[in-house]
């Protein structure tokens, strides 16, 4: 999902997603799917990334169970940081019912300049627990970031008293597997079911477009996930993100 709207680039074990417009964007600038697991071959995928990333601020690889223990131990070694992220999976239909929401597509520029807004708003409160610079440039990017990712991703717009106050995405994924993302309302309309409604929506729009079981994604260090598991998606497996910030 995160490769959407962006360039991939050719490299041996590895998917090296590249946007040259948003460089300093970690979901729009990263290698996954990796393979590299004797020396030689790991030498050779960070140098490439190198060669690819040249003039982002960053690099950073996704890893998850397939990915080779020697290659994220070197990493390790070379002292990227790591991050977990919790990947859930909802087989059946999501339990609790939902609240009754004004919920509209992204469709026109107005519907986009909400969006915009609200994702740097989301960025300022992701910002400040991650001890980041809340730069409202990086949440615009962010937004920019997003808005290529349709239509093939679908993002959602929840209304509160004629105001944007919220947002998700979904996308049918492969394999009959779908996945809804991007989750997020504003603080002053927490507490009145939106971010649930948002989530049914998504489910059910995932479903419309031929997706079976659905996949979120949380951070395994906030607390979202046990709202999730009280909707009833199941653990299934967990995404570590390596970031190493790097001079231009």
């Amino acid at each position: 999902m995160l490769a959407l709207g962006h360039e991939r680039v050719p490299a041996a074990d590895a998917i090296l997603v590249r946007n040259r417009d948003l460089r300093d964007i970690w979901d729009a600038n990263h290698a996954q799917h990796i393979t590299a697991a004797i020396p030689p071959a790991i030498d050779r995928l960070l140098a490439r990334t190198n060669e690819v990333y040249a003039g982002s601020s960053h690099r950073r690889f996704d890893c998850d169970f397939t990915t080779p223990p020697a290659f994220e131990s070197r990493l390790n070694l070379d002292g990227f940081h790591r991050r977990d992220f919790l990947v859930m999976l909802l087989e059946g239909e999501p339990q609790g019912r939902a609240a009754t929401a004004d919920i509209r597509p992204c469709a026109d520029d107005g519907a986009w300049a909400g969006f915009t807004a609200l994702k740097v708003a989301d960025w300022r409160e992701l910002a400040g627990r991650l001890a980041l610079p809340a730069d409202d440039e990086v949440g615009e990017n962010l937004a920019r970031a997003g808005r290529r990712r349709a239509p093939a991703v679908r993002y959602w717009l929840a209304l509160d008293g004629g105001e944007p106050c919220g947002f998700l995405c979904s996308w049918e994924g492969v394999d009959g597997v779908g996945q809804v993302e991007d989750l997020y309302v504003r603080p002053s309309s927490r507490g009145q079911g939106i971010a649930a409604a948002l989530l049914h929506h998504g489910i059910v729009d995932c479903r419309r477009h031929g997706a079976q079981a659905v996949v979120i994604v949380a951070d395994a260090d906030d607390t979202p996930k046990a709202a999730y598991a009280r909707m009833g998606w199941a653990p299934v497996a967990i995404k570590r993100e390596y970031v190493r910030r790097v001079t231009r």
